[in-house]
């Protein structure tokens, strides 16, 4: 069964959900202009059962009739107003204020794309990549994901909040219908795709909803209503925007680092690869505490004009990266996720890539690149153990019982976004969109091409 055409640049690279009577999956495309989707089959026979679409018309992203009841706002026209021209060299973005914003608008899918784009209108090679993690709440039948980045990244030529790419969706597994979405970067400038994993945690009789985006905020949210109940900078360095109006939920973009054509753009933080890329983090129920692991990374960005080829990569823009403020490229850090306020913060030498696993006993296992596998303590952070194993760690901490003991392990084996320049000697800066400048010193760390291996620890 065919899901993504290969020769417009659309594949799967996510790993298929199967929950309940259907199998879900997604759609990765938008740096080749794919207008993706999500997916669901029927097990019994592997038909379509429905295709929510992240752009269009509302009968194609399946918007439903009660979307957003609880949060209309999140249904604007448009969240800001243009300063100076808006898309174009020295122009920017000013947030609406509440009383500003057209709410309770439909259509948004295709009229929040303001100009034809290359081919027709825009939304029809719109990104909107599904390729994530995909939480299920059986008590209310929905199931949760994040959409990628807006294609292209040359974000003058598609003014507009660019609708529903870089939201929060929240649908009813039987008939795909979207009871609410939230964009968590609206008119997005700068790659911070908001794919990342929904944590869904219990607290006081109330499901919560927590995501840690690219774009460097931690946003918790009501997880039947979409109401955002908190949205926090994980950590200052962050500069795009000064922080997230929590009645509109409409970041407030700081102007001095909004990106046009032409123009390099310099000192956006994050990088493109955000303050977190697919590296999940984990809830502990014992603590009531999320533990993330974190990119340090800044970067320079200049779009440029890309034509659309169908099948050929459409990317619109030349990136360098390099550490933030702290001198180094990562960190490790516990929050509360009903203020989304750290706790603790660890600086790791290199973006900590492998995602966190909590134990019962107060205990959190992660991998780094240079490296290490290492156990801290959930309360205060302190590093209380690390074994160095074959090759950067980008895969995820796990454990299992056997025969009595308790087994905890990891895969290691450098690749990603991290690690593809050196696996592939790239030496440019810009190669591997800016990851080869900001990652050269791994090859201190890792032998190229990146091992791959399985490490399993007896407790």
């Amino acid at each position: 069964m065919k899901v993504n055409d290969p020769k417009v640049g659309a594949t799967n690279t996510n790993a298929p959900h199967v929950i309940k009577d259907k199998v879900l999956t997604g759609c990765s495309g938008a740096e080749f202009g794919v207008r993706c989707f999500i997916a669901a089959y029927n097990l019994k026979d592997g038909s379509l059962a429905w295709k929510a679409y992240s752009t269009g018309p509302d009968a194609e992203v399946l918007i439903g009739a009660d979307f957003n009841s609880a949060n209309p706002q999140y249904n604007a026209l448009s969240v800001y107003k243009d300063v100076n021209g808006g898309n174009k060299q020295g122009g920017s973005f000013e947030a609406l204020k509440a009383g500003e914003i057209k709410i309770g608008e439909k259509e948004l899918g295709t009229r929040t794309w303001l100009k034809p784009q290359a081919v027709k209108d825009g939304w029809q090679h719109g990104g909107g990549s599904v390729w994530g993690w995909w939480p299920y709440d059986a008590r209310t039948n929905l199931v949760y994901y994040g959409t990628g980045n807006p294609s292209v990244w040359n974000p003058d030529v598609r003014p507009g909040d660019n609708k529903w790419s870089m939201t929060i969706f929240a649908r009813d597994l039987d008939t795909g219908v979207a009871k609410w979405g939230y964009q968590m970067t609206p008119h997005d400038e700068w790659d911070y795709d908001g794919i990342n994993e929904v944590i869904l945690f219990d607290k006081g009789g109330k499901t919560y909803a927590w995501h840690h985006d690219r774009n460097g905020f931690a946003y918790t949210f009501d997880a039947h209503t979409g109401s955002l109940v908190a949205a926090e900078k994980v950590h200052p360095f962050v500069n795009w925007a000064t922080g997230v109006d929590m009645k509109t939920g409409v970041p407030q973009k700081d102007g001095k680092y909004s990106t046009h054509q032409d123009y390099n753009a310099k000192g956006i933080c994050p990088a493109a690869l955000g303050t977190k890329d697919q590296q999940p983090a984990a809830y502990s129920p014992k603590t009531g505490l999320i533990y993330t692991p974190l990119n340090h990374v800044c970067m320079t960005y200049e779009p440029v004009e890309s034509k659309y080829v169908a099948g050929q990569p459409w990317v619109g823009a030349t990136l360098t990266m390099f550490a933030g403020p702290d001198g180094v490229m990562g960190g490790f850090g516990a929050y509360d996720p009903m203020t989304n306020k750290k706790v603790w913060y660890n600086k790791e030498k290199f973006s900590a890539w492998g995602g966190a696993l909590t134990t019962a006993s107060n205990l959190v296992f992660f991998g780094t690149l240079d490296r290490w596998f290492k156990a801290v303590d959930a309360q205060s952070g302190k590093e209380l153990w690390k074994f160095q194993v074959g090759s950067g760690v980008i895969g995820n901490a796990f454990t299992y019982g056997h025969a009595g003991k308790q087994h905890v392990g990891v895969l290691s084996g450098i690749g990603g976004w991290a690690g593809v320049a050196m696996n592939l000697g790239m030496t440019n800066d810009t190669d591997a969109l800016g990851a080869a400048g900001g990652y050269k010193e791994l090859t201190k760390y890792n032998a190229a091409p990146g091992g791959g291996a399985l490490t399993v620890f007896s407790l």
